[in-house]
């Protein structure tokens, strides 16, 4: 277009198309601008222009692409922890049938009932007078038994089960408890626990080439105190005590290697 032509003498074609042609022109000087830019920043020792990447929104609309299947682990063989108890299941078979021996297939269960008994315990009377009555069976003290006061134990300590919910659960199973018995056997008769924990303490100290202690902040007895654990991968170990110093540890061995 001649200079001296004016903008209002064109035609409305001609104004469009001077105006698709000013705006290639714009573009390509943006881009020439941008490359000068980035030369120059270059020659400065710049960071260039960061490189953002797509955000991914444009995929968002397609469908996603089928994901294959994957494989199921296998199952690895089962080995349990408690005796196995083998059962033969027999089948009638038509005549002619040739045994090909057993399929085993393993099941494990959980049975947890309870049960009472009576002991009928003999009493003699000597000829000078003397009363000879007959010995509760090994492990018998009170009217519990030492499975039902293992298992209170581990599941108030262990495994975190409150008061009430446990005596719940007892009643449930047929126990015939109440809460203040249920409070002793929580809180009384524990000579023999503390016996094993010291035994498991002494064992450990004296089979293992090393030990590692640590001490935790716990709440004992209303009061804000220390749990000092000991123990290695063989063994471990808990003590509560009210101040933490290394005196604690020292007295902690002291009493391991002497008790």
């Amino acid at each position: 277009m001649p200079p001296s032509v004016t903008l209002s003498a064109l035609s409305r074609a001609e104004l469009e198309a001077l105006l698709v042609e000013l705006f290639g022109e714009i573009a390509s000087l943006k881009v020439i601008v941008a490359e000068l830019r980035e030369e120059n920043a270059r020659l400065k020792g710049l960071k260039g222009r960061p490189h953002i990447k797509p955000s991914g929104m444009e995929k968002g609309t397609a469908p996603p692409k089928p994901q294959k299947q994957e494989k199921r682990p296998v199952r690895g063989k089962v080995s349990p922890r408690v005796k196995v108890e083998e059962k033969v299941i027999g089948i009638e078979v038509p005549p002619g049938a040739v045994f090909k021996g057993h399929e085993p297939f393993l099941v494990q269960d959980l049975v947890i009932s309870a049960t009472a008994t009576r002991y009928l315990r003999e009493r003699w009377i000597t000829p000078d007078g003397r009363t000879i009555l007959a010995p509760l069976p090994q492990g018998t003290a009170g009217h519990f038994g030492p499975e039902l006061r293992r298992f209170v134990l581990v599941q108030y300590h262990q495994g975190q089960s409150t008061m009430p919910r446990l005596l719940a659960l007892l009643r449930s199973l047929g126990i015939s408890i109440s809460k203040r018995q249920l409070v002793r056997l929580l809180n009384e008769n524990h000579e023999a626990f503390i016996a094993e924990a010291q035994d498991v303490l002494r064992a450990g100290l004296e089979t293992s080439s090393w030990v590692s202690v640590d001490d935790t902040g716990a709440r004992h007895a209303a009061k804000n105190g220390f749990c000092t654990q000991i123990g290695n991968e063989w063994f471990t170990w808990f003590r509560t005590r009210s101040s933490k110093n290394r005196m604690n540890f020292l007295d902690l061995l002291r009493a391991g290697h002497t008790d």
